[in-house]
């Protein structure tokens, strides 16, 4: 019986880390995304707006 008690704190979140409201990863990855493309657009502006032209 001791094994399967110390398996479920091993996988519990810690008491301080608790209280915060963690977003899902899914939300992390577009906000990546959205940023990484936003700074893209920022770096490159010029050369985008020269292949329009």
């Amino acid at each position: 019986m001791p094994d399967t008690s110390s398996e479920e704190n091993k996988n519990k979140t810690p008491e301080k880390m608790a209280r915060l409201a963690w977003p899902k990863a899914k939300y992390g990855v577009v906000l990546a995304i959205i940023v990484i493309i936003v700074i893209n657009f920022i770096y490159y502006k010029d050369t985008i707006f020269s292949f329009l032209k």
